[in-house]
């Protein structure tokens, strides 16, 4: 297996983690749904699989949120912790300049710089995560406090609660 930029950093620091490969099929371009579709590749519970999502600041910073797959993120909640006005999505077209790292084998892990990183707080509930290993098709697993001080991210809640049914009583 060939290593990414990703797994030569948790080496260097001597952080324990193990991979899962699943077959890329394209999904990463999918709007939503492509890291539940990962989970269950790979056979993982998707609370415990997390996106990688970086953003660009109205002063055109970069940062990065690491979101569960079943969750989608709170753009006021990603304001809030980046402290910004606003927050969009980089294009995908720009990621692999900026990161280093293409869409649907993102890293927070291992980007061309070192940015801002966020990771929801629901990653501490879980004793290991996966996440991109850099690379379309491989996934990191890893326990989430690592994850936290290899990426020196600031865990956040950055759920976007979803409204109550209206027919459930």
């Amino acid at each position: 297996m060939k290593k990414t930029n990703a797994m030569r950093i948790l080496d260097a620091a001597k952080i324990p983690y193990e991979t899962r490969e699943y077959p890329d099929d394209g999904e990463h371009e999918l709007e939503r749904g492509a890291a539940e579709l990962t989970a269950k590749k790979i056979g993982a519970d998707p609370a415990a699989v997390f996106k990688t999502i970086v953003m660009r600041t109205e002063s055109k910073e970069l940062v990065v949120f690491c979101q569960s797959a079943i969750h989608e993120i709170n753009l006021k909640k990603a304001r809030t912790a980046a402290g910004a006005r606003e927050v969009s999505p980089v294009k995908p077209a720009e990621l692999l300049s900026l990161t280093g790292y293409i869409r649907g084998g993102c890293s927070p892990i291992g980007m061309k710089r070192k940015f801002r990183t966020f990771i929801d707080a629901s990653a501490m509930q879980h004793e290991k995560v996966y996440i991109s290993a850099g690379v379309r098709g491989e996934q990191l697993v890893i326990a989430p406090d690592a994850l936290v001080r290899i990426t020196d991210a600031v865990v956040v809640d950055l759920v976007l609660e979803e409204a109550p049914d209206s027919l459930t009583r």
